[in-house]
């Protein structure tokens, strides 16, 4: 019986434990550093985002930009706290009609690695890359074991996502 009593006691302590605060996953006080000039050795430019991702932006607790570096479309996230409205690109274009293709975890050339999808509607074939990283070399290839992460403190903000779309 006193077994049982533990083992109870273990449950209940385990499905609580992602409600108990944990420091590290807190709101960071780190202000925004500003958006980085350059993505992969190449220069960045900035282009307006589209009314969707605007409309977004608005409530997003963080700061969101796109860029271009001349043949991608470069979406940058600075999120300062765990957050649900952080969501996965693979969301996103299905929502807006596109068609998706899961592709294996990528690996790219500075060893980090990233989820990716093929995206297709009306002829328009796109592939897409995207991971979360911190300033600690933490990384992500999906929204929800990040945040998770986050909100057990196994990382601390802020974090950079990077969502990366080129023709396929």
């Amino acid at each position: 019986m006193r077994a049982r009593s533990l083992f109870l006691m273990f449950c209940l302590a385990a499905a609580l434990a992602p409600f108990v605060p944990a420091g590290r996953g807190r709101p960071s006080r780190q202000g925004f550093p500003g958006w980085p000039s350059t993505f992969e050795g190449r220069a960045l430019v900035p282009v307006k985002l589209p009314s969707r991702e605007a409309r977004f932006a608005a409530g997003f607790p963080g700061r969101i930009a796109a860029f271009t570096d001349g043949s991608r479309l470069i979406l940058v996230r600075w999120v300062p706290r765990a957050t649900r409205l952080l969501h996965p690109a693979e969301d996103c274009y299905r929502g807006l009609g596109f068609a998706i293709v899961p592709r294996p975890i990528l690996r790219d050339d500075g060893g980090a690695r990233w989820e990716s999808f093929t995206a297709a509607r009306d002829g328009e074939k796109l592939v897409v890359r995207e991971r979360i990283c911190d300033a600690s070399g933490g990384q992500w290839t999906d929204t929800s074991s990040w945040y998770w992460a986050a909100l057990l403190g196994r990382t601390r903000g802020p974090w950079w996502a990077y969502t990366v779309a080129e023709a396929g």
